[in-house]
């Protein structure tokens, strides 16, 4: 009788569109497993809501063709607060309106399940949405505690083609700088976002190796005047704050020591102007 190991999983390899509404704990993802043999190419789009001018149109366009040539979707909901009934948020019905253009498997993973704490209301949840679409998989998750993401990566794994697409070593087809600009920008809106809930960009405009200190200074552009005055806060409180979680992030995240300084700009207007929402919002070619 043949062994398991005579007849071991082969290899996969796919790419994977993660989706949701803002704020909903999306992230950049990227994954390579050693057994069994997986690459993920994890497509972080913009958080989808109804377009807000030139902006949200961008946002829109670039989450949609996130879908394009794609294995597989996630659709990250959270889960309900206690306060909240068990139903499907409307934002969420637009995000999977916007999904019924995809023929590709739709997993959905529901995030921050551990501030439940009657378990039944989960059921209610995902019954719910299952009304709205038949899902390929539902996978309760917290992405802050990592639960359940290995199950969550083995349901995308499942639905991969066989075969790898990159040497075992490589990483990611974006730019360091890429991840830096984003980390801090993510700084940004999190510390703002009941004030700010969109509209904040990051242009880098140095970064650079000094003594063993990677030096990076970037502007954190907005688009009024008000917007600027939040962002810097009392006394420079705010920034500070943003520019200390935002170092400490991109400390985790290169493993080397960072010096960060930030200004904040405002643009008035570009989040209404296509070509200044599209350099600002979307720098897939920054370098």
């Amino acid at each position: 009788m043949p062994k398991p190991e005579d007849h071991p999983e082969p290899p996969r390899a796919g790419r994977c569109a993660i989706v949701g509404r803002p704020n909903v704990g999306k992230s950049t993802l990227l994954y390579a497993s050693d057994d069994p043999p997986t690459q993920v190419a994890f497509i972080d789009t913009p958080g989808l809501e109804r377009p807000k001018g030139a902006l949200g149109r961008v946002l829109i366009d670039s989450a949609k063709q996130g879908l394009v040539d794609c294995d597989v979707v996630v659709f990250v909901t959270e889960a309900p607060k206690a306060s909240v009934p068990p139903r499907v948020n409307e934002k969420d019905a637009m995000v999977l309106q916007t999904l019924e253009v995809s023929n590709v498997p739709v997993i959905l993973a529901i995030n921050k399940v551990d501030r439940l704490k009657a378990k039944e209301r989960l059921f209610a949840f995902i019954e719910a949405y299952q009304k709205k679409r038949a899902f390929e998989a539902v996978v309760p998750i917290s992405a802050t505690r990592g639960t359940n993401l290995e199950a969550l990566l083995g349901e995308i794994r499942g639905r991969l083609p066989e075969g790898l697409l990159y040497d075992a070593d490589f990483l990611t087809d974006r730019p360091e700088r890429f991840f830096v600009s984003e980390l801090v920008r993510e700084a940004a809106m999190l510390n703002t976002r009941q004030e700010i809930p969109y509209g904040i960009a990051c242009e880098l405009e140095s970064y650079r190796e000094e003594n063993g200190l990677l030096r990076i200074e970037g502007t954190l552009i907005v688009e009024k005047q008000s917007h600027k005055a939040i962002v810097i806060g009392n006394q420079g409180e705010a920034i500070k704050k943003i520019s200390t979680e935002a170092r400490e992030q991109i400390e985790a995240f290169l493993q080397r020591k960072v010096y960060l300084r930030l200004w904040v700009k405002a643009v008035p207007g570009w989040t209404r102007d296509p070509i200044k929402a599209r350099q600002l919002a979307i720098k897939e070619n920054e370098e």
